[in-house]
């Protein structure tokens, strides 16, 4: 696995990879951009709101102390943009995987393994609805595990081990569908829980590196097609569109 992760991360910046990496990191930018706008209207109309009707409520004499309360609900908006972005990193870093994940692989498969037959590529539909499954879901166990981020550092434990869960899982399995239809990938993945959880660990510390992070769908792509193949060994097939399909 070490040596996995090490190809990977040599890989990211080869020639082959550069225009891709590009590509990750405009897309992934502009998602995030989208979120951020998103969640300060929300934030915003919130605070607004808030104070309309507490003013509404309690009268005009607590105008300017509702004014400098929603000036400070205003800064902490802005913290919470910041938070924001980096909890949303990993369900952004899902959606755009999806986007690139036979350019990676095709690419890991052509330089480290030119004599076995190459993986089919994902039909888009395919891996666009497994990314998004992966990044709601995502969404839904941040949510859940938030609670405890003011729990003793019991919520940052469970977001760094729910991100290598959900992301390993994406990962080999898009990695995987490449020779196996998505039922077999899922049965792979999980007779090999353990082993593809460790890997998850490795991209939850690789997404957790601010800036590095938006090349996460590279890392954790060319990383699980290195695993694939290893757990595959030496006589993996191919499995043809119509099997995929099954």
């Amino acid at each position: 696995m070490i040596g996995a992760a090490v190809n990977a991360l040599t890989q990211i910046l080869s020639p082959p990879m550069r225009a891709i990496l590009w590509r990750v990191i405009g897309l992934a930018l502009v998602l995030i951009v989208v979120a951020a706008v998103g969640l300060q209207r929300l934030l915003s109309w919130l605070t607004g709101s808030g104070e309309l009707w507490a003013e509404t409520m309690l009268g005009p004499a607590f105008h300017t102390p509702l004014n400098i309360l929603a000036w400070i609900l205003s800064i902490a908006a802005g913290l919470g943009i910041v938070f924001g972005a980096v909890f949303l990193m990993p369900a952004i870093t899902s959606l755009v995987a999806g986007v690139f994940v036979d350019d990676v692989a095709e690419i890991v498969e052509h330089q480290h393994y030119p004599a076995d037959r190459p993986g089919a590529a994902l039909p888009i539909g395919v891996a666009m609805t497994e990314s998004i499954k992966t990044a709601l879901l995502t969404l839904l166990v941040y949510l859940i595990a938030l609670p405890f981020v003011f729990v003793a550092g019991a919520g940052v434990i469970a977001f760094f081990i729910a991100t290598a869960w959900l992301l390993g899982r994406e990962y080999f399995e898009l990695a995987a569908m490449r020779f196996r239809s998505p039922a077999e990938a899922k049965a792979m993945r999980r007779d090999n829980a353990s082993t593809v959880f460790l890997a998850g660990l490795v991209v939850a510390a690789f997404v957790t590196i601010p800036i590095v992070n938006l090349a996460t769908p590279l890392f954790g792509m060319a990383f699980m097609v290195h695993l694939h193949k290893r757990l595959s060994g030496p006589r993996s097939e191919l499995i043809t569109p119509d099997r995929r399909s099954r």
